[in-house]
């Protein structure tokens, strides 16, 4: 029987993770390598990633980067090809990469949809097909972590954001890992979700600055909004043994603002 230490251990396993340059993508991704795990990280900016790669080789993980914009159906494949060629599998896929678009639901822009979904669930889609399909399938073995959001959980109240797509595409990613766990079960693959609450982002910092830091920390239980390392924990419990026995299990980290509102 394995210690809780050598079920954490993610020595010797290898992680893609998108949206993996700053933010909660880094976030995971330090707790991943942190852990043993070699990371491959990708998003769209190629300066942002060497800072991001400098940065995680500083704390001794072993890291590189692929620069790829995933709401592109044709950057799946390649993305997944350097990314197998580098790694030689892919034993944890942590699909974080998204965006957000704010305006009144009977005025939003079906451009900002399209962009908002096809990142947000396309992407998703198509990027756990082809690593399932190339290397956790052939090897009966695999973790999948999707970035959800307490957003997919509910709606937005009057006069608070008005995200209808992201709410949409986030309630999708909920379902997306229900769904995907269930079948994927019998290859040896598990999908959770993790739904963080507010985290200070470039994503949230237009929201952070207009509802005011301290306003959205009185929402929750804790008084708090979430900071650099509170995803660390359940991320590393979907990506490790010590949660092989859990799949299709969504997990707020919120500070309780899912469980009163």
């Amino acid at each position: 029987m394995r210690t809780i230490k050598q079920l954490l251990d993610l020595t010797g396993k290898t992680a893609l993770v998108t949206g993996g340059s700053r933010g909660l993508g880094l976030q995971i991704a330090e707790a991943l390598g942190e852990q043993g795990a070699k990371i491959v990280l990708s998003s769209r900016k190629q300066a942002d990633l060497d800072e991001a790669v400098a940065h995680l080789k500083e704390r001794g993980i072993e890291a590189s980067a692929i620069a790829a914009d995933v709401s592109r159906e044709a950057a799946i494949a390649p993305l997944v090809a350097e990314a197998l060629k580098r790694l030689g599998h892919i034993d944890i896929l942590v699909n974080n990469a998204g965006a957000t678009w704010g305006a009144p639901a009977e005025d939003y822009p079906l451009e900002a949809w399209d962009k908002v979904m096809n990142l947000n669930v396309r992407s998703i889609f198509l990027l756990s097909q082809a690593v399932a399909k190339q290397s956790m399938i052939p090897r009966k073995y695999g973790r999948i972590v999707n970035v959800a959001s307490i957003a997919g959980l509910s709606g937005n109240g009057p006069d608070s954001m008005q995200t209808i797509a992201y709410n949409t595409s986030k309630g999708a990613v909920v379902n997306f890992t229900r769904t995907l766990a269930g079948e994927w079960g019998q290859y040896g693959i598990t999908v959770n979700a993790l739904a963080p609450g507010f985290f200070p982002s470039k994503m949230t910092k237009g929201v952070l600055e207009n509802l005011g830091e301290e306003n959205l920390a009185k929402r929750a239980p804790l008084h708090r909004i979430g900071d650099d390392e509170d995803l660390k924990g359940a991320a590393l419990l979907f990506a490790s043994d010590a949660g092989k026995h859990i799949t299709g299990q969504i997990l707020a980290v919120d500070g309780g603002v899912s469980a009163v509102h």
